[in-house]
C-alpha cells in the first residue's frame, strides 16, 4: 500500500491487558474492505508487566504483518477504577510505542466517538456496532470477536474523520504548521 490519501491500510487497536482487539482495513478511493480482525488473549500472564511485553510484540507482529500506513486506537475512557484506568492507559501507551517505532502515524478517538462515528450512535452496544460494520464491510462477524469488532469500529472512525481528526500529535494533519510552510513558503520568515 502507499500513502496517499485514497489508497493505505489502517490498524484498529481496542487495547486491553485481557483481551486486546485488532482489526485491519483496506482502503482504496475512500472504499473500506475487511483485511483482518482478531483478538489477543492476555488472561494467561499473571504479571502486568508481561502482558504489557505481550501487547508490545503482538502489535509489532501485525505491524510487520500487515505493514499498515496509519494506527488508530480507543482512548482509554473515564471510570472509577482508577487501578483499572491506569493499567488501561499503559497496555495503550505499549500500542503506541510500538507504532512509533515502526514511524507510524498514531490516531486516538473515544469510545463515544467511534460508535458515533460508526452507528451515529454514542452509547451504542457491541452488538449495534458489529452489526453496522457487518454491512458497512459485508463481512459476517460474531460476538467472540467483539473487541475486534471495536478495533475495527476504530480503524473505521479514522477512516471517516478524513485522516486528521483526533491526531494526538504523532501523525501528520492536513492542517499542521508543516503543511502550511510547504504550501507558503514565502509567507514564513
Amino acid at each position: 500500500m502507499n500513502n496517499s490519501d485514497k489508497d493505505k491500510v489502517i490498524l484498529g487497536i481496542d487495547p486491553g491487558t485481557n483481551v486486546m482487539g485488532y482489526g485491519l482495513i483496506s482502503v482504496k478511493n475512500t472504499s473500506p474492505t475487511l483485511i483482518t480482525l482478531g483478538v489477543i488473549h492476555l488472561k494467561k500472564y499473571e504479571e502486568h508487566s508481561q502482558k504489557l511485553l505481550q501487547i508490545f510484540h503482538k502489535t509489532l507482529s501485525i505491524i510487520n504483518q500487515y505493514k499498515p500506513d496509519e494506527m488508530a486506537i480507543e482512548a482509554p475512557f473515564y471510570g472509577k477504577n482508577i487501578q483499572s484506568m491506569l493499567k488501561l492507559g499503559r497496555a495503550q501507551g505499549v500500542c503506541l510505542a510500538a507504532a512509533l517505532s515502526k514511524n507510524i502515524p498514531v490516531f486516538e478517538y473515544a469510545p463515544k466517538k467511534i460508535k458515533q462515528s460508526v452507528t451515529g450512535k454514542g452509547t451504542a452496544s457491541k452488538e449495534q456496532v458489529a452489526s453496522m460494520l457487518q454491512s458497512i464491510l459485508k463481512h459476517e462477524l460474531n460476538e467472540k470477536f467483539f473487541d475486534a469488532t471495536d478495533a475495527l469500529a476504530a480503524a473505521l472512525c479514522h477512516l471517516f474523520q478524513n485522516s486528521g481528526a483526533g491526531n494526538i500529535g504523532i501523525g501528520k494533519k492536513k492542517n499542521s504548521w508543516d503543511a502550511f510552510i510547504k504550501s507558503n513558503p514565502g509567507r514564513v520568515k
